[in-house]
């Protein structure tokens, strides 16, 4: 289930891309729902969506711990 969980925070994260302050704080849900091993791995996912969108390195201070 916890996999499931993160695969449809990927999906929703990639649907809401277009608009930082939408993926901003789509992204603090997920960091609340989501477990540390899987938050570590959204931290990778996000790093390549950052190369293709720059506009979104402004929300990478939510994965700060």
């Amino acid at each position: 289930m916890a996999r499931a969980m993160f695969e449809y925070t990927k999906t929703i994260l990639n649907k809401v891309s277009f608009d930082s302050v939408l993926f901003c704080k789509e992204l603090q849900k997920a960091v609340k729902r989501l477990l540390p091993y899987e938050i570590e791995e959204l931290r990778i996912w996000i790093d390549s969506l950052v190369k293709e969108k720059p506009n979104l390195n402004q929300c990478l201070i939510y994965l700060n711990p």
